[in-house]
């Protein structure tokens, strides 16, 4: 199981590193989570400089993709060459987006036709893009889910280990991480955004 986070220059460090914390509390073999970038190293939107586990083509033969925010995002979906060579097929993977990674969705046309969830900034740019922007952190439909906030991307996450490990596995990777005090609290927060949208 390989899921890649993609990770452009100028992204957000909570929105990336989050995800890629809470997907890393499945332990079993075979099981791999990987900033995936455009180049060997890429640079947040507050200068930490971070080396790629994966190039941007590996996207194309993971399971899950998530696709990350960062304040380049319209230089990214402007650029033929960095979207020539995203190749995301909802009908083998599992794909997700957080805040302004929705417009990248948006561009590959993968959202077409259903709703989306993003943050304040994006909305307008997702809405010209033809996409209805919901507001609430998080929604899915089949393999694409997307999220709102930085704060939502434990529910990518979470939507993601419920539909490859099952919801008990999720839960314990939500609980893992909820601050102590606020765990119940926050894990039924967290379930009650992801379980409507899982498969029955």
């Amino acid at each position: 199981m390989h899921i890649a986070i993609l990770t452009f220059d100028g992204f957000n460090e909570l929105d990336s590193l989050i995800a890629l914390g809470v997907l890393n509390r499945i332990k079993k073999p075979g099981w791999r989570v990987s900033l995936c970038c455009p180049t060997p190293e890429v640079t947040s939107m507050n200068g930490v400089t971070v080396r790629a586990q994966s190039l941007l083509e590996d996207a194309r033969l993971a399971d899950a993709v998530v696709v990350g925010s960062g304040v380049k995002t319209r230089e990214v979906v402007a650029s033929p060459e960095l979207m020539g060579r995203l190749a995301l097929d909802p009908a083998r993977q599992l794909i997700a987006a957080q805040c302004s990674g929705t417009l990248i969705l948006a561009k590959l046309g993968l959202v077409g036709g259903i709703p989306a969830c993003t943050d304040l900034t994006t909305k307008p740019w997702v809405q010209e893009a033809g996409v209805e922007v919901l507001n609430q952190p998080f929604y899915a439909r089949g393999n694409v889910a997307t999220a709102g906030g930085c704060f939502a991307a434990p529910y990518l996450a979470g939507w993601i280990i419920a539909r490859t490990e099952g919801l008990e596995a999720a839960a314990a990777a939500l609980h893992y991480v909820a601050p102590v005090g606020e765990k119940e609290a926050y894990l039924a927060n967290a379930l009650g955004n992801i379980t409507p949208y899982l498969p029955q």
